[in-house]
């Protein structure tokens, strides 16, 4: 297991907001029995999720874990679960994270060759953590709502492969749908040998390959598809205790129009059955425009010319979002951040997203860890930067 440097260790400013949220839904508890793991009976109060997706989480007690964009980089995405102790290093994607909550803020599409692979990994991680008295949430990013839209711009070449395998795995799988996508993390990898052997004899065949890699990831991801509905299940937006989790940041307007409503209308478009029923539009407040949920880079990009009275602007909207939403602090990903994770406005903004994959910066996994409102840095001990930046990438 790789070394951590704990930084940033800071509790967060004291909130004079409601902790309650203006929208209501059932609840269920998550599970509907807690373990350590010892195997006896957790004294901390069961998670409860509110919404369908998930939008608000309570988890007395427990500790979270935010993990930035992965895009399609499996090995580096193991690397950082396992660096924050909740994925087992032995090789059998088991996991350790007890009855941690883990929140992964997105794009796990685009710019790599393993992201159903990472799909299934954090899937299977779900179904185990819940037997432990853990969760892992997901949350939507603009790649993922890009590929639902059918704009595949930044896919690798070996993604439109991966998804050419998986849809003739699926096909020749006898199993119900969730134990063919949790086993894909596990037999991807035979798969993709099989096909670099192959991919050693170019000619007609490889390019027939690739349009068919193309039509296999239309069919997964396109509205209704099973991907796609994969994905519905996730959140724009999440809050879980006093933090809330966005891919690109949440603004004033946003919480006014509905954090859980916003939620189920991207949710009802992904998993829509009827290509043709036009009565469900794409989302534009979340998934649409500079300033959607998953786009926007209000909170994300620092720029030298930045003066006073534009960050005291940013703070002013930072602060009444917190405010409206019932939170302490938000996490956000989308924009590289080539110091690696940190925070500003007093803390109450941590930026996450590193640019981990290959297909972005390749840098060093970190991870953000949450105890008891008091957050730091896991990162390896060698990774350190010196100033701050913030790289533009799509």
């Amino acid at each position: 297991m790789m070394a951590s440097l704990c930084l940033n260790s800071l509790p967060l400013p004291p909130s004079s907001h409601p902790r309650k949220p203006t929208e209501t839904s059932l609840s269920s508890s998550y599970p509907s029995l807690l373990h350590d793991n010892n195997n006896n009976h957790s004294a901390l109060k069961p998670i409860v999720v509110t919404g369908d997706p998930p939008t608000f989480v309570s988890a007395p007690g427990r500790r979270i874990l935010a993990v930035g964009d992965l895009h399609g980089d499996l090995n580096q995405a193991r690397s950082a679960l396992q660096m924050a102790g909740v994925l087992s290093s032995n090789g059998q994607d088991l996991w350790t994270g007890g009855e941690t909550v883990l929140v992964q803020l997105g794009d796990i599409l685009d710019r790599g060759e393993d992201e159903i692979a990472i799909l299934s990994l954090l899937r299977s991680l779900d179904k185990q953590a819940k037997a432990k008295g853990g969760a892992v949430f997901q949350v939507n990013g603009n790649h993922e709502t890009m590929n639902v839209e059918g704009d595949f711009r930044y896919v690798d070449s070996g993604g439109f492969d991966e998804c050419n395998d998986f849809l003739e795995y699926i096909n020749g799988s006898e199993d119900d749908w969730e134990e063919t996508f949790t086993s894909w993390v596990d037999v991807s990898e035979r798969w993709k040998e099989d096909r670099t052997v192959s991919k050693s004899y170019w000619g007609p065949w490889n390019l027939l390959k690739r349009q068919k890699g193309v039509i296999a990831r239309s069919i997964l991801f396109r509205s209704g598809g099973l991907l796609a509905r994969e994905l519905a299940r996730h959140p724009v937006v999440l809050r879980v205790n006093d933090w809330v989790f966005c891919h690109g940041g949440l603004l004033p307007h946003h919480v006014a129009y509905g954090i859980e409503r916003m939620n189920k209308e991207v949710s009802e478009w992904m998993r829509r059955q009827n290509e043709n029923d036009n009565t469900l539009k794409i989302p534009f407040i979340a998934t649409r425009g500079y300033d959607s949920v998953v786009w926007n880079r209000l909170y994300s990009r620092d720029t030298p010319d930045l003066v006073d009275y534009q960050a005291k602007q940013v703070c002013s909207i930072l602060d009444e979002t917190l405010q409206a939403v019932g939170a302490k602090a938000m996490v956000v990903g989308h924009t590289p951040q080539t110091i690696g994770v940190n925070c500003k406005y007093n803390c109450s903004i941590w930026r996450i997203d590193v640019g981990m994959s290959s297909g972005v910066l390749n840098s060093r996994p970190e991870v953000l860890e949450i105890i008891d409102n008091k957050a730091r840095v896991i990162r390896c001990k060698s990774d350190r930067h010196s100033e701050l930046q913030a790289a533009a990438y799509t």
